[in-house]
């Protein structure tokens, strides 16, 4: 059966499926040019990596449908270490950041991303947004009017074309006029050739010429983490978007192992590590690509295209590629969350303001995410234990002194119980009610057990009751499995 779902999502609707393909394509060679300059690299290095991760992720993927390229996010996360370390450092860090994609999915642990919340993706988000608007910054200083001009002239195709038409992608046509306009009046503005030099071939197969030791290793392996976090992170989030906007379901581990197969490649073919793009992805299915043969097909023609007009990519005015971050930049923030900062519980808008400065201090996606997974663990873990209570109640002849517990008991909470336990009572005898409580881990288990030893230390007569197995599990565990007998 899969088999024949796999065979059938690359079989269903060829025409509209290799028509959307092309569409994406001319909507993905602006972005990717402008992601590779951001990145410190050539163009090429961009585009073959987009190529070649379309090409694999279309037959190692677990999500039809969906275009991956060089992506903003991860090419933030590389600009460092090309910057300090040059171009085959990157190509290093795009191999082990694929193995790491791939040891990630063999190991079931896409489920993790389960833990990154709602106000995590936004901060997320909004920091991708704020780092691709300041990594355009450069570009728009010590340059002459013209610069200002052809950007002014670009948003303004980008922002109001699409009121016309969108039979043509705005970008595309913002690429098209401004680099008529700089060849027609030979404007004194940079070009995409001066960034680097575009491909005028099939990429060739390369290894990255560094010494392979623990100090190059020790450089290169926190941006290898980086890079792969943060491809199967803005990955499986564009793999729920196109779940949710198609209704159907995708293999979240495939799409794991498929990513880290594609970097791979990526890698051995001398391109930097990419992802999922939502953008264009959104776009494909717009046109109607459903189907695996969509993302080939969008892999393909983008090196045709980039075979047969290099020359006139190499012409592309730079200010273009900014105005297309810019509107990038602008429609990846998520405004509404200004908003939300008044309406969502204070702690919910910490996690996500907390996110945001992280990344944007540090240039580190991963560690804006993990910084906001964990406090917002903590958030959760301290709401969850003010829901814990002992009540005590005391027999009518006086001898018995009942503690019914109710809530979580976890690392957190459990404290509470040993605080609520008055061990000087007199009653000899002390009931500890569990029907109401769930004992999660070991620190709860041997709170448990200890105040157990203390009341039996001053000759009570202790009894735990209605407790469930995993207590009886967790208290054994910790060599308290007497209290429960």
């Amino acid at each position: 059966m899969r088999v024949q779902q796999y065979l059938r999502e690359w079989t269903d609707e060829p025409v509209r499926n290799v028509l959307a393909g092309m569409v994406g394509t001319f909507a993905l060679i602006p972005e990717v040019i402008a992601f590779s300059y951001a990145a410190g690299v050539a163009p090429q290095v961009g585009l073959f990596a987009s190529f070649v991760i379309s090409i694999a992720i279309a037959i190692t993927g677990g999500r039809p449908g969906m275009i991956s390229g060089a992506a903003g996010s991860v090419a933030l996360v590389a600009a460092d270490l090309v910057h300090s370390h040059g171009y085959q450092y990157l190509l290093l860090a795009t191999l082990l950041a694929g193995f790491i994609q791939i040891v990630f999915g063999l190991l079931r642990m896409q489920n993790i991303m389960r833990f990154v919340s709602r106000e995590v993706e936004t901060g997320f988000v909004n920091a991708l947004a704020i780092l691709i608007f300041s990594a355009q910054l450069p570009q728009m200083l010590h340059v002459t009017w013209h610069t200002y001009a052809l950007i002014g002239v670009g948003l303004a195709i980008i922002y109001l074309l699409p009121r016309l038409t969108t039979a043509i992608p705005s970008p595309l046509v913002c690429i098209l006029v401004l680099t008529g306009l700089s060849m027609a009046l030979n404007l004194p503005v940079h070009v995409v050739a001066d960034l680097g030099p575009l491909p005028e071939g099939l990429p060739q197969l390369v290894l990255p010429h560094v010494p392979l030791n623990m100090t190059t290793f020790s450089v290169v392996l926190p941006y290898a983490f980086a890079m792969a976090m943060v491809g199967l992170l803005e990955s499986l989030m564009t793999a729920a978007v196109v779940d949710e906007l198609t209704d159907t379901h995708s293999n979240k581990r495939m799409e794991c192992t498929g990513l880290g197969i594609s970097n791979m490649l990526v890698g051995l073919f001398g391109g930097m590590a990419g992802c999922g793009m939502i953008g264009q992805t959104v776009g494909n299915l717009r046109y109607g690509g459903r189907g695996r043969l969509s993302t080939f097909t969008a892999g393909a023609f983008l090196l045709l295209l980039l075979v047969v007009l290099h020359r006139f990519v190499a012409r592309v005015p730079v200010a273009a590629l900014v105005a297309i971050m810019i509107m990038v930049s602008v429609s990846t923030f998520s405004w509404g969350s200004l908003r939300d900062l008044a309406r969502h519980p204070r702690l919910s808008s910490i996690v996500m303001l907390v996110t945001v400065a992280v990344v944007v201090a540090t240039h580190d996606l991963a560690a804006g995410v993990a910084c906001g997974v964990l406090l917002n663990g903590l958030f959760f873990s301290f709401q969850v234990m003010k829901l814990v209570s002992v009540t005590p109640e005391t027999s009518p002849d006086g001898l018995t002194r009942l503690y019914r517990v109710r809530g979580e008991l976890f690392f957190a909470s459990a404290s509470v119980l040993p605080d609520t336990v008055d061990f000087q009572d007199p009653a000899p005898s002390v009931i500890i009610d569990l029907a109401d409580a769930h004992i999660w881990d070991i620190s709860a288990a041997d709170t448990l057990g200890k105040t157990v030893s203390r009341l039996q230390d001053r000759g009570k007569a202790v009894s735990v009751i209605h407790a469930n197995p995993r207590a009886a599990a967790l208290c054994s565990a910790v060599g308290w499995g007497a209290v429960l007998s």
